[in-house]
């Protein structure tokens, strides 16, 4: 039923296969696109242009370095880098040398940071300098031998990117003072010096093959640690063929693909951008780069230096867009596609969206463990659904019960996936992993779905309390672990409660043994262990908390009984 359903309503152009197998490894893909678009724009950041052919020699540069240092085939690198041109010259310079990415949100504090590196056994890593402080915490904790330093300024040209590079350590000083720990073998090297010697070196054959690790892509943990999702190449490969065979049809209105420009605010390292950059790079088209997507100001104004096609962004990103005065100016002429993912679309937001651009919302849902690819509304789509739409190309959809039976249409169970985009599992985790499977190889998401009797289907409830921050996944167990080490507190729970702005806001509810902690003390704390989008935005003092007979806490009911 679910796959006639999905035929019959299928886009007349969009393929229902894909076929991964056409490359041996992501590092083909990219030869191939290097070699047919040596001279097409890639990238363009701060008004600094890099062709392809650079991106080929730059990563070919930096692989060949990586190399050098002896590490073993599939040895861990983690990219500690905003939307600046280093991040695709790294992503594509580790593939190419046959290692394994860790993307590692640049804004982690120092016990995040930490536990990634730890579990990821990454032993290299290439970071920006202003981010250089928080690593400089850890280090000696971690495996790491081998610091790649990088600076704002790198690879954006001569007096321009070393005045770029002045102005954000003296000027804006955003660059915390730092100094990385040599001995044990660690070396500290500058970006500029990596290019440099990789440029004399060659770059060995890559020997992945498509079941070889691509990347350790790091999601909430219900353990209250953040696991990672081991995407192969296999899976990378398939993701970007779907992502290419929905979405051409629409951007293929450009006439040209080399001309179609696409919006990258949301950061590189999550899953959402970062397929969005392999589509780019797959097509042959350009993207333009933006390191600071909140300091609106900027953004509109970038928006407005040229021409762009695809703009992909979570709901509170296209909500404060519109609330921004000078977005009126913008000319939204060659928008193609709105792609809205990480986070429930509103209506109320998609509908003011397409008054203003002429170009609608299309809503989509993935998730890290596939690659940002799963289902999706028609790019040829003129109005909001309120589905998560059809499954993509050579992606099954099941709605299954806690059993693993299919349930019949129009019945709510958790929604199931399979596809060659779906993870191999949770890298070191077999529990975990054994976990998220059914016995007919279906991934459990934690979404609780409809399917329509059309083949769309609508997210009804989350299984999982998962809290959905600004498209950000952020666990309750993580935060509670944490704050339940805050001096003064007895126990916590934290849970999700509607905002306008984020789609959930965290809110924790504290039982303490010290009746002079305050919300502000709290809040503090959390300020030096939480990365931005995992700090509460509201504190409830308890005497005590809802619990089962068993002694657990009925988050549910907190939910239902929060007011904010």
């Amino acid at each position: 039923m679910q796959t006639s359903a999905r035929r019959q309503n299928y886009p007349a152009d969009v393929p229902h296969e894909i076929d991964p197998e056409q490359y041996r490894s992501l590092p083909h893909m990219f030869d191939e696109a290097f070699a047919r678009y040596a001279e097409r724009p890639f990238s363009v950041c701060m008004e600094r242009w890099m062709s392809y052919g650079e991106l080929d020699t730059l990563s070919k540069a930096l692989g060949a370095w990586l190399q050098s240092l002896g590490l073993a085939p599939g040895a861990r690198v983690a990219i500690m880098l905003p939307n600046v041109p280093q991040f695709a010259v790294t992503m594509c310079g580790v593939l190419r040398a046959g290692y394994t990415c860790v993307n590692v949100n640049p804004l982690y504090t120092a016990r995040e940071l930490e536990h990634q590196l730890k579990d990821s056994g990454a032993t290299a890593i290439v970071i920006l300098e202003n981010f250089a402080a928080t690593l400089e915490q850890v280090i000696e904790r971690t495996p790491i031998k081998h610091v790649v330093v990088t600076s704002m300024g790198d690879l954006l040209g001569g007096l321009y990117g070393a005045w770029i590079t002045v102005a954000v350590r003296h000027l804006a000083k955003m660059v915390p003072p730092y100094k990385l720990p040599l001995g044990n073998g660690r070396t500290v090297t500058p970006f500029s010096k990596v290019i440099e010697d990789g440029r004399g070196r060659g770059l060995a054959p890559d020997q992945s093959t498509l079941d070889s690790v691509a990347f350790l892509q790091y999601t909430g943990g219900t353990t209250g640690l953040s696991k990672g999702a081991v995407l192969t190449h296999r899976n990378i490969v398939a993701a970007t063929l779907q992502a290419e065979a929905w979405f051409t049809p629409a951007l293929s209105r450009a006439g040209d693909l080399s001309k179609v420009n696409s919006i990258a605010a949301l950061p590189l390292y999550h899953i959402f951008a970062l397929t969005l950059c392999l589509l780019v790079i797959r097509q042959g088209s350009h993207m333009t780069l933006v390191p600071n997507p909140r300091d609106f100001d900027k953004f509109i104004a970038v928006l407005k230096k040229r021409p762009f096609h695809m703009l992909p962004a979570v709901n509170t990103l296209f909500n404060a867009l519109l609330m921004h005065p000078g977005f009126k100016s913008i000319d939204f002429s060659t928008l193609f596609v709105s792609q809205a993912g990480g986070m429930a679309a509103s209506e109320g937001t998609a509908q003011r969206w397409f008054e203003a651009t002429g170009c609608p919302m299309i809503e989509g849902w993935g998730m890290s463990e596939t690659c940002a690819i799963g289902t999706n509304n028609p790019v040829s789509n003129t109005k909001f659904t309120g589905t998560i739409g059809l499954p993509l190309p050579s992606i099954e959809i099941a709605i299954k019960d806690d059993e693993g039976n299919s349930l019949p249409v129009g019945a709510p169970g958790e929604l199931c996936i399979r596809g060659p985009n779906v993870m191999t599992g949770y890298y070191n985790q077999p529990a975990e992993t054994a976990a998220a499977f059914t016995a007919d190889g279906f991934m459990r998401t934690g979404d609780i779905a409809v399917m329509q009797e059309d083949g769309y289907s609508r997210i009804v409830d989350r299984k999982k309390d998962m809290i959905l921050v600004s498209g950000f996944n952020v666990f309750p167990n993580e935060l509670e672990n944490v704050i339940s080490l805050c001096p003064g507190v007895v126990e916590c729970a934290a849970v999700g409660v509607p905002d306008e702005k984020q789609g959930e806001a965290i809110k924790v509810f504290v039982v303490r043994k010290d009746a002079a902690l305050t919300e502000e003390a709290v809040l503090q704390y959390c300020n030096g262990q939480l990365t931005g989008y995992k700090r509460p935005k509201h504190i409830e003092f308890r005497d005590s908390l809802p619990k089962t007979n068993v002694g657990k806490i009925l988050r549910r009911e907190l939910r239902t009984s929060a007011s904010v």
